[in-house]
């Protein structure tokens, strides 16, 4: 079968494993998934009763999603036309890589962020310039450095995934007064509203001036609906309409659609899963300062352990074995942070790991 040559060198996306491949091959009772970022508390209970009174499946939904194209421009102040929205971000990444991406290019992006970039470059043959992180941040003065004349696209993962680190506003500004017009920088905000600091920069406003500038969210972490798919770009209206012709026409399920709009219209659900979230963070900083485990401060709803490769396997292994599944990572661990009753049995736990690993 002839497909891509490059696709040799890549594997399909792995997830970690089910709660029920685990429940099997260590024969326990109970299984905690702390590895994918997801909001532990589910989503707004408005999402349930708009999705229960949806009666429209037969139906195919509308490829221009118009009713929450509406919704998510009044929540951001911004013009429709600026609007693109995708099964997820990962649909996004694939669009946008298909639409600027050649073998003639080159993307930069840094070296430990969400590995879907590199992924889908490579997919369309361009050349990938990883610059590793300044610890743990994006080092965008080394990736001001990698832009050339053949340069298309540079990504920004703000926060970082894996790390939870963030780029501050001004770092941002700077290097975006840098990038050549005819660079497309794409700043991935997946965890955009579990941000508390307050140098963190507002991309939206930034759009007027920079309009090689798109801004990623989605709907799938702190809203609760990582299961219905659901993300979206912002960017000039001239970009958008390049993109739309490579979206495929009904991307976003008429489920999805009326989930977000619901999610939208309860933002006192959103206010009260971050602040419990920053407040297990702070018990989670707490309990690795005692245990002297490095850690990078978050601005998300995870906490990333620096290890070394040993101590990964070791930690990873033993919590698998006790039921709890988190994510290990080239150089460390990834948790999600969990209910309250979640977080408090897992740093039980881990006092009893951690020093087997040091």
């Amino acid at each position: 079968m002839n497909v891509k040559s490059q696709l040799s060198t890549l594997k399909a996306y792995t997830p970690g494993k089910t709660t029920d491949e685990v429940k099997k091959e260590y024969q326990l009772e109970k299984i905690v998934k702390l590895a994918s970022n997801e909001n532990p508390y589910g989503c707004s209970p408005n999402v349930l009763k708009a999705i229960s009174q949806t009666n429209t499946l037969a139906i195919y939904p509308d490829g221009a999603a118009a009713d929450l194209k509406k919704a998510v421009a009044e929540h951001l102040g911004v013009d429709q036309a600026k609007l693109i929205f995708s099964s997820g971000l990962d649909e996004l990444i694939q669009i946008i890589s298909r639409a600027v991406l050649s073998p003639e290019a080159n993307t930069v992006m840094a070296s430990e962020t969400f590995s879907q970039y590199r992924h889908h470059a490579i997919i369309e043959g361009a050349e990938v310039r990883e610059i590793p992180l300044l610890e743990g941040v994006h080092d965008l003065g080394k990736m001001a450095e990698a832009i050339d004349e053949n340069t298309k696209l540079v990504w920004i993962c703000n926060p970082n995934n894996p790390t939870g680190t963030y780029v501050a506003k001004e770092d941002l500004l700077r290097f975006l007064d840098k990038v050549p017009n005819n660079v497309l920088v794409v700043v991935d905000e997946a965890y955009y509203e579990y941000v508390t600091i307050n140098d963190y920069p507002q991309t939206i406003p930034l759009l007027d001036k920079y309009e090689n500038l798109l801004v990623m969210r989605t709907f799938s972490k702190a809203y609760g609906l990582a299961g219905i798919r659901i993300g979206y770009g912002v960017a000039s209206p001239a970009l958008i309409n390049k993109l739309d012709i490579v979206r495929l026409p009904f991307n976003t399920s008429s489920l999805a659609q009326t989930a977000a709009i619901a999610a939208l219209e309860d933002p006192e659900f959103i206010e009260e899963c971050v602040i419990i979230n920053t407040n297990e963070l702070q018990k989670y900083y707490h309990f690795f300062d005692q245990q002297q485990i490095s850690y990078y401060p978050s601005q998300t709803n995870f906490i990333f352990l620096q290890l070394s490769k040993p101590a990964i396997e070791e930690m990873f292994q033993q919590l698998l074995e006790k039921g709890w599944i988190v994510r290990k990572f080239p150089k460390g661990i990834r948790i999600t942070i969990g209910t309250e009753q979640e977080n408090e049995e897992l740093l039980k736990i881990l006092k009893e790991v951690i020093p087997c690993i040091q």
